[in-house]
């Protein structure tokens, strides 16, 4: 009897999936591409046919889907913790006395696994299906990546019933690029004269949280499992039975591991792979050692932030020697500006380094750097290249100063007391505008969904936006023009950005890109102020009276709006309707609230501390500089400048006596 058409488009699905895992799980294929390819033609037109049958684990789902709007964050079962590190044999060592002291001398054995250098997921199942794939992310929430995980063809969309496995678990892996993969992409990129991925873990990022699914699936990206887990706990009684158990479920389990009887097995199994690193098909960075035993695994515990049965030994970080050709500026999200090593290519593990952060011009001088100098090169933990010292002076050297305007707008730069960094302060700086723009939409700013880093590029790419203010003035069809944007993604991104306008003033003061002005910060000085335009108007002692913000923040608030584009930008959101006021909350506790002094000299009896927690008990506020709205300057011997200015002022000026007696709520003279 001819099978249904059901029947017909479920075999395609089943052979699929064998042939599927027989390529990407086992690495042994039956049949040749142009076959494999000839079943998923057949698969997809009876797919398209008959609508009625489709499922969303069905094998055609694997080459994408529409794009996703944005990021969804999910909190996990459990914690997705990190692993403290041993980068030497004695850590390790240090390490096994640590679980041997914690078991009481019972006995155990470790499970050695490769610590590939990826990303990790985890992948929960529901009646056997992929139901959701979520990012580590803070390790206490992920982000929701399905879409785009199931574009990964060693992750299985089903699985099989199986004995000890529930219908619904949750197995967690690392998501990883092959060098090949990672090369292959590369030289695409360069023949489109696109900029290349610096390493295959950055690559692998970027694609699972792509918003659009056939860029995850055109990265061809892997999935390595190496936890299994039902209700947020481990699901079996050993380590090694999990890895045994999920490949038998269908899953890629990595080939290199080992069962071990103790510490000597397991720096046997650590000097073996490291000998075979250069040949593995993807890069790691080390061995991840597991006591086996769940139940000693729960004696042995946790801190807050990684288990105690577990230790990634890192293999040391790989050199080479090269020339530093010439240091640029690269400018970043808050404006810093830091030097960047252009390098005479050099090959480190596999990965051709060209270039070098040098962190700031401190770093620089410590090093002793200077173009045209024989330098040593470090990928430090494997993945960010970095300048370890000078091997041998150039003869032409040349010497790097860090410049005095933006080398990409031209504004002014400003290098604040304490800073090791210097800034540009204009906020609309095209170096700035990609990162502020993606700041300024965040969820937890002015909440624009859908603007993520997929439409961003596009709105820069053809200049349609300059700064966030020019996203309020954005159409419909302006949307409707950009690629992969159909009417309903650019109704409900302009409708977002509508929203956002009715966000409260801390909202919008994060947004503008202040350093070191977060959520809080925006938060404290909206409840001080009330109003933006005050907090742009306000001078630096002034701005000090709001709760916590000290001369390093105030002297950056102030040189932020002293900016005339800021203040442009600025002028521009209040015109597009966004919030600026709010109600006025300072706190006002104690007999000495929205008083402010400064401290200057030794005073008899009380340190500077003890003067400052009493003042701040009773309600008022010690700052750093003297201003013509400081209410009082307490002065003791030896007391300098800010003494000499309060005079100057006329401010009232008091001894300790007479600090004491104000405190202790007498009137002060």
């Amino acid at each position: 009897m001819k099978p249904s058409v059901k029947q017909e488009i479920e075999r395609l699905r089943t052979e699929l999936e064998r042939h599927e895992r027989l390529y990407y799980v086992l690495d042994q294929p039956e049949i040749t591409d142009a076959e494999y390819d000839a079943l998923m033609r057949r698969l997809q037109a009876l797919e398209s046919e008959h609508p009625e049958f489709d499922t969303p684990d069905s094998p055609s789902r694997r080459v994408g889907g529409k794009p996703r709007e944005g990021a969804v964050e999910v909190a996990h079962s459990s914690p997705m913790l990190s692993l403290d590190n041993a980068l030497n044999e004695a850590e390790l060592r240090e390490f096994d006395t640590r679980v041997k002291s914690l078991l009481k001398g019972e006995a155990f054995h470790y499970v050695a696994e490769l610590k590939l250098d990826g990303l990790s997921m985890a992948a929960h199942f529901h009646e056997g299906r992929l139901k959701q794939a979520l990012t580590r992310g803070n390790g206490i929430t992920g982000e929701d990546v399905t879409q785009n995980a199931r574009t990964i063809r060693s992750l299985p969309m089903r699985v099989g019933p199986a004995a000890h496995v529930p219908a619904d678990f949750e197995v967690r892996g690392e998501v990883v690029m092959t060098r090949k993969a990672f090369d292959r992409m590369n030289a695409e990129r360069e023949r489109e004269e696109l900029a290349k991925f610096a390493n295959p873990r950055n690559a692998a990022a970027g694609a699972l949280r792509a918003l659009d699914p056939s860029v995850t699936a055109s990265r061809q990206l892997n999935f390595f499992a190496y936890f299994l887990l039902a209700g947020g706990k481990a699901l079996l009684d050993s380590q090694w039975e999990s890895l045994e158990t999920m490949g038998n479920l269908g899953f890629k389990v990595n080939s290199h591991r080992r069962l071990c009887e103790d510490l000597e097995e397991l720096l046997a199994f650590i000097r073996e792979l490291e000998s075979q690193r250069e040949s593995l098909p993807y890069e790691i960075d080390g061995v991840v050692a597991k006591v086996d035993s769940v139940k000693q695994q729960e004696r042995l515990g946790w801190t807050a932030k990684a288990p105690r049965w577990a230790i990634a030994y890192k293999y040391a970080a790989r050199q080479a020697e090269t020339v530093l050709e010439k240091i640029e500026v690269q400018v970043g999200r808050t404006g810093a500006l830091t030097p960047v090593a252009h390098l005479t290519p050099v090959v480190i593990s596999g990965v051709t380094v060209a270039r070098a952060t040098l962190h700031n011009e401190d770093e620089i001088e410590r090093l002793g750097l200077a173009a045209g100098d024989r330098v040593l090169i470090e990928r430090s933990g494997d993945v960010i290249p970095k300048v370890v010292r000078v091997v041998e002076k150039g003869a032409h050297r040349e010497l790097f100063h860090m410049p005095a305007a933006c080398p990409v707008c031209g504004s002014h730069v400003v290098r604040e007391e304490g800073e090791v960094a210097r800034r540009c302060v204009n906020s609309s700086c095209p170096a700035r505008l990609r990162e502020s723009l993606l700041h300024f939409a965040g969820r937890r700013v002015m909440d624009i969904d859908g603007m993520g880093e997929a439409l961003v590029d596009q709105l820069l790419a053809r200049g349609m936006v300059k700064s966030a203010a020019d996203l309020y003035g954005l159409t419909a069809e302006e949307f409707l023009s950009l690629e992969r944007m159909g009417e309903k993604s650019a109704a409900k991104v302009l409708e977002n950005i509508g929203k956002s306008k009715s966000l409260p003033l801390p909202r919008v003061l994060n947004g503008l890109g202040i350093p070191f002005v977060g959520e809080r910060t925006a938060q404290i000085l909206a409840d001080y102020f009330g109003d933006l335009d005050k907090i742009a108007e306000a001078g630096v002692a002034e701005l000090q009276q709001a709760e916590e913000v000290g001369p390093k923040v105030a002297a950056a608030i102030h040189e932020f709006f002293a900016e005339e584009r800021n203040r442009e930008l600025v002028r521009r959101l209040r015109e597009a309707g966004l919030r600026f006021t709010q109600e006025v909350r300072r706190k006002a506790v104690g007999a000495l609230a929205g008083k402010t002094f400064v401290l200057t000299g030794t005073l008899p009896a009380l340190t500077r501390d003890e003067a400052k927690e009493r003042i701040e008990a009773a309600g008022g506020k010690v700052v750093g500089s003297v201003g013509r709205k400081t209410n009082y300057v307490v002065a003791g011997e030896e007391a300098g400048s800010k003494l000499a200015k309060a005079r100057e002022l006329g401010l009232p000026i008091l001894d300790e006596a007479g600090l004491l007696a104000i405190l202790n709520g007498e009137a002060a003279g």
